[in-house]
């Protein structure tokens, strides 16, 4: 019996030592030598020191054909399990490149859909990590089958547990399609790689010579196209940043966020010396968030892409706020197409989990021209609008300066449904600017006068005076105060203090129609 124990103790020993030994020592120290950690690395750099517990360890393909059976290795070229990151519960997977290239087929697929299961179960935050040359051609339709069990459990999971993609290699083909679906994407600077169809079929087709890294990498997502939300240089960087997002978000659409104490920070009384008061000038409003988020607490999202809108996660006195602001550095701070998708989403996710929203408004339109319009900024720039709209968190918004048009309306105005709106004396809340206004109604005047010139500079006096203020709006309700600048951090924090409990209940459907 004692000896029947040694030899069970010792088969199970040597089947761990052949699943942690991967893709054997040769095809690890390549993953090295490019700056990738292996899959089992990454997993232990995600989690708490000592918390990753992995499950299915010992899953093999079933497939034999095309001389599968010599290429099987225990877990399948994935990594799947769960443990803890700042002390909470959160399941993860972790693709193999060591293994047959990371490829997926049925079995890999199943390891991956019972730890998102798992996930979803506990109501917890899942975190895929990407390294895959794609589908398992040996496996056909398995795989293709595979990958449609992960999206489906990607969109049934979506709004109600956060998911986050991390792509530490390539992902190629439908692969991208889990990414694409997660509510956020990171990428590494020298390995990522994320596109449809690679290299050679462009060349194929086009007969254009281009590279994967300047067909699908990590400059391109984060600034051209708009996929990935989080670029870093390497691995361990990479996954920290998860780490550090995670630190922000609830685990599920029914939890709240942490409260995380941090240094408090109130400099709002320099704010006057960031943001010049002719609102033709420029300032980053990056600057401004700093003077009231609680210090190094504001994380941006996407800041390479759409970069006339600034969104992000901050803290205020510990406690996380979604922040969406014009950026009047970049295109004065006008919404376009890609800003208004940029910002609709971030709204959306708030409001799936809970995370009050402050809006940091300076706007002066909507972006004109036939490029916009026929690019749909109309359907576009409604995504902005709905997702103010249909949002039942704390809605807070600042009017800085600008506030024109139909901008203003789709930059949680009071219309739809901001809770508590402030704004700043050199506010301008009107249809239009003064130049353009005058242009329009005071033309009959203008060309009446003896000197149009005169004339058309004492028409722009008088808008300016009646219209280009805060205080007409505030008379009629659509402001609630109209506050110094050094009051800003003062009344942020008052406005969500009372907006904490706040409960708002839209009419029963089985989900909106969002104009996508």
């Amino acid at each position: 019996m004692e000896n029947n124990w040694k030899n069970k103790i010792d088969g199970l020993l040597l089947r761990r030592e052949k699943v942690e030994e991967a893709g054997g020592k040769e095809r690890v120290e390549k993953q090295h030598q490019k700056g990738k950690l292996t899959a089992r690395e990454r997993m232990e750099a995600l989690f708490d020191d000592g918390t990753f517990v992995e499950i299915n360890d010992m899953i093999t393909s079933r497939a034999t054909d095309f001389g599968m059976d010599k290429k099987k290795r225990p877990s399948d070229g994935v990594v799947t399990g769960y443990g803890k990151i700042f002390g909470r519960v959160a399941f993860a997977s972790s693709q193999d490149f060591t293994v047959g290239g990371g490829s997926l087929g049925e079995a890999h697929a199943m390891k991956i859909c019972r730890a998102m299961d798992m996930a979803l179960d506990m109501k917890a935050p899942f975190i895929s990590i990407n390294d895959s040359g794609g589908a398992r051609i040996e496996e056909g339709i398995d795989s293709l089958s595979g990958y449609a069990d992960i999206f489906y459990r990607n969109t049934i999971s979506s709004g109600v547990i956060p998911q986050i993609s991390v792509i530490l290699g390539p992902c190629a083909g439908g692969a991208c399609y889990s990414p694409a679906i997660c509510d956020y994407i990171f990428m590494t600077r020298q390995n990522s790689q994320m596109y449809i169809t690679g290299p050679a079929v462009v060349k194929s087709v086009t007969g254009e010579e281009i590279s994967a890294a300047n067909l699908g990498g990590a400059q391109v997502h984060s600034s051209t196209s708009g996929v990935a939300h989080f670029v870093y240089e390497d691995d361990l960087s990479c996954l920290n940043g998860v780490r550090r997002l995670l630190s922000y978000l609830p685990q599920n659409n029914e939890d709240y966020s942490m409260v995380v104490p941090t240094t408090e920070v109130d400099r709002c009384d320099t704010l006057t010396d960031i943001v010049p008061a002719d609102s033709k000038q420029a300032y980053d409003v990056r600057d401004v968030i700093s003077t009231f988020a609680d210090e190094n607490s504001f994380m941006e999202i996407q800041p390479d892409f759409a970069k006339n809108i600034v969104v992000g996660f901050a803290r205020i006195s510990g406690k996380t706020v979604g922040i969406v602001a014009n950026q009047s550095a970049f295109m004065a701070g006008s919404l376009e197409i890609n800003a208004s998708d940029k910002g609709a989403r971030f709204i959306r996710f708030c409001d799936c989990f809970n995370i009050p929203i402050l809006t940091l408004v300076d706007v002066p339109a909507f972006l004109p021209g036939s490029q916009q319009e026929h690019g749909g900024i109309i359907r576009h720039g409604a995504k902005m609008l709905f997702a103010y709209s249909e949002a039942t968190v704390p809605k807070v918004s600042v009017i800085m300066r600008k506030a024109y048009g139909g901008a203003y309306i789709a930059m949680n105005s009071k219309g739809l449904g901001a809770d508590v709106v402030y704004a700043w004396p050199v506010a301008e809340i009107a249809v239009m600017g003064a130049a353009g206004a005058v242009a329009i109604i005071g033309k009959r005047a203008i060309d009446a006068a003896e000197d149009p010139i005169s004339k058309r500079q004492e028409l722009i006096d008088e808008y300016n005076e009646k219209f280009m203020n805060p205080y007409v709006a505030a008379e009629h309700g659509y402001v609630d105060e109209v506050i110094l600048p050094s009051e800003t951090r003062e009344r942020i924090v008052a406005a969500f203090d009372m907006l904490e409990a706040k409960e708002k209940t839209l009419p029963y459907k089985k989900h909106s129609n969002i104009p996508l």
